[in-house]
């Protein structure tokens, strides 16, 4: 053997092997994901229980670590200029007594249906006629919890880009003002801009915060077609998408997390559970973690707790214990 084959075979196996490492590495799971969840105290009022009750049990019992809440626009700033922070403030405050970190969302489109929410004073207005206001209350939010000891992310707007949801469209300038106005008011914390999983390539959004959060559903319901199962949709496209739009997997959260039922266009009340355990059981939770785990993102936000202490107090603690068992930090 001359050589120069010696050269070739040696060049030829040192590129396999780098490309089969970079391939394990886009298939192979997270071995150190950590889950945390969201909160939300309309919903969890909604569901018939005292909210403070539901993020103790979040904190206490279930021993989450990341905690996702909301500054409300709607529930915050009620009568135009007048900003009543009680409700978010408790809930930083019970995460900080066991030293849990935050992720806040603000803007106009925030977590939870109908997606956007806006107080009533602004409902009819022009855009450009609540703009100042809007841009106000995320002002005085991020003043006044940029200090706190439980604040570690704030995300600004919830799938800003997506057409989904009682929301007018938001542009990239709009966003780009969102993101300038938290900016000025705190440079110490990160920001996070979010997206579709399914719906979006995130070439609006994967780059436009210091960090990028993704949603992901792997059950859903709509009117036309009833259920529909995101199984063709391999981990490697999350993973795929990210490195095209030039964002490091590290910098990367599964932001939402699905971990309750889609509801087929009807209340949790009048779904009955058969029907709800057609886009989430225990056994579709299990696959949804094993799914997000093959991403290789470094955290993800559960979706649903809520739902599951109702769930356990109608007898039925399957998830929970499950939730028991799963990284937390």
């Amino acid at each position: 053997m001359t050589h120069m084959k010696k050269i070739l075979i040696s060049i030829i196996i040192i590129a396999a092997l780098t490309l089969g490492a970079y391939i394990y590495s886009f298939f192979s799971k997270s071995k150190d994901m950590i889950y945390g969840v969201s909160f939300n105290p309309e919903y969890a009022s909604y569901l018939g229980f005292e909210p403070k009750l539901i993020l103790k049990t979040m904190l206490d019992e279930w021993r989450f670590k990341y905690i996702r809440l909301t500054a409300q626009w709607d529930r915050i700033e009620k009568i135009e200029g007048e900003y009543d922070f009680s409700e978010l403030d408790w809930q930083m405050d019970e995460a900080a007594l066991r030293g849990a970190k935050v992720l806040v969302a603000l803007g106009r489109k925030t977590p939870r249906w109908p997606e956007c929410h806006l107080p009533e004073w602004a409902k009819d207005r022009p855009y450009e006629n609540y703009k100042r206001q809007l841009l106000n209350y995320m002002s005085v939010a991020v003043n006044r919890y940029k200090n706190h000891p439980a604040l570690e992310v704030w995300q600004v707007e919830n799938e800003p880009f997506l057409a989904f949801g009682l929301c007018r469209p938001i542009s990239k300038v709009d966003l780009q003002d969102e993101i300038n106005t938290v900016r000025r008011a705190d440079n110490s914390h990160p920001i996070m801009v979010t997206d579709s999983g399914e719906l979006s390539f995130w070439t609006k959004t994967a780059r436009a915060g210091d960090l990028f959060g993704t949603t992901m559903y792997r059950v859903v319901w709509n009117p036309l077609i009833g259920y529909f199962k995101y199984f063709w949709l391999s981990p490697f496209v999350y993973k795929a998408k990210l490195w095209l739009n030039g964002r490091a997997l590290e910098q990367s959260y599964i932001v939402e997390l699905q971990g309750e039922p889609w509801m087929p266009d009807k209340s949790v009340y009048d779904t009955p559970l058969q029907i709800q355990a057609r886009s989430m059981s225990l056994k579709q939770l299990e696959k949804n973690l094993r799914y997000a785990e093959r991403t290789g993102m470094p955290r993800a936000y559960l979706w649903g707790g809520e739902w599951w202490y109702w769930l356990a107090s109608k007898g039925h603690r399957e998830i929970v214990d499950y939730i028991l068992t799963v990284r937390k930090e």
